[in-house]
């Protein structure tokens, strides 16, 4: 008999149960990147994570005879909808063995869900917020998941997701750039060079964690403000732009963060990081004890490098502020003298610029994560 248990957040043994499936569904997949549990469980914290000050999300597990085998969140991102004028649930977090009946449960407790709050579409997969990686993986199966930045997900989950009647949003391609293959075209690097020269740009680089640290919120404005015009766009809280930026430098090294300065605005970043998915695997979620020192060996011997987080201000695209963080990456990839190639995760299909200088770049597309909409 199957039955979908909601969890209660409080409820430290069924938080459990939600967090640790992935785990063993994916045992014994080597492509499969554990997050770390510090992160995933902060996810059904309340008190924890700042969606929680203006959204709604509920959590679901799917049990066959008391086994668990699937699970899934439902989401109302209240901001999102105001800000887009739309009456959107999202789905995150779907993760069930090959079974059909499971996934049509899940999902039907979603749309029932979503129904009950006068929404009238689905969406997903699509978190809380811009930590957490977007779609289905339909292309790539064969590449190990970049740490958390991208989901990972079984060939099969396609299936189990159209199944219910959803249907293509839009594509996130990922990227790699291998460091023998990879030239800034002559037209960038002109680019580049006048924009600093006569447009007023020009390039901050940090001389230690502490310097970045300091800078963190003013990044983490600009941040807010270069993906507006973005399909996921919605317009952060103070508090959920600290816990990106807070996130982001717990990992970050200061050589690898760039950002573009007009006079003493920060209108343009390039966030990369060494990538330590093997050390995460190894960690199996668990800091304590092997796993952090492990993890700040892995930075030491990674050769790769991943960007996840690559922006300019609307109003300085167009007037080289693009072309500087390319030549800045290309800096990054050819200079550092330990990557040999870079991935760059996550770019929309919408952004067909961004993806056509990536081509020209000599970058290689080999994942594709989808995100499906569905109507009620």
């Amino acid at each position: 008999m199957l039955t979908i248990e909601k969890i209660e957040t409080a409820n430290k043994s069924q938080v459990k149960r939600f967090v640790q499936l992935p785990h063993r569904l994916y045992r014994n997949c080597p492509q499969w990147v554990p997050p770390l549990d510090i992160d995933a469980y902060a996810q059904l914290d309340p008190k924890k994570h700042p969606f929680y000050e203006h959204s709604d999300v509920e959590f679901f597990l799917a049990v066959r005879e008391g086994r668990d085998v699937g699970r899934i969140a439902a989401i109302e991102n209240k901001p999102f909808n105001n800000y887009h004028g739309t009456r959107e649930a999202d789905f995150y977090f779907f993760e069930c063995e090959n079974d059909p009946e499971a996934s049509s449960a899940l999902f039907k407790t979603v749309f029932d869900w979503a129904k009950s709050r006068g929404l009238n579409r689905v969406i997903g997969p699509k978190g809380m917020g811009p930590l957490d990686g977007y779609g289905t993986l339909v292309f790539g199966y064969e590449h190990r998941q970049t740490m958390s930045m991208l989901n990972y997900n079984f060939p099969y989950y396609v299936q189990l997701i159209e199944a219910q009647g959803f249907e293509k949003e839009v594509d996130f391609v990922s990227c790699y750039l291998p460091a023998d293959q990879f030239q800034i075209p002559e037209r960038v690097e002109r680019i580049a060079r006048r924009a600093l020269e006569r447009g007023g740009l020009q390039v901050k680089k940090f001389k230690d964690k502490k310097e970045l640290v300091a800078w963190s919120p003013r990044i983490g404005e600009a941040y807010n403000k270069a993906f507006v015009r973005n399909w996921e766009y919605y317009p952060f809280t103070p508090r959920e732009i600290k816990f990106v930026v807070d996130n982001i430098m717990t990992i970050a090294d200061h050589r690898l963060i760039k950002i573009i300065l007009h006079g003493e605005e920060v209108v343009g970043f390039l966030f990369a990081f060494h990538d330590v998915s093997a050390a995460l695997q190894r960690a199996k979620g668990k800091l304590l004890p092997f796993g952090l020192p492990d993890l700040l060996l892995d930075l030491r011997r990674t050769h790769t490098v991943s960007v996840n987080g690559m922006g300019i201000l609307p109003e300085f695209q167009g007037h080289g502020g693009n072309a500087i963080l390319y030549a800045e990456m290309g800096e990054t990839l050819l200079n550092f003298k330990q990557f040999t190639h870079i991935e760059m995760t996550q770019v929309a299909e919408t952004t067909e610029q961004m993806r056509a200088d990536l081509k020209n770049l000599n970058g290689i597309e080999y994942k594709n994560n989808r995100v499906y909409h569905k109507n009620l």
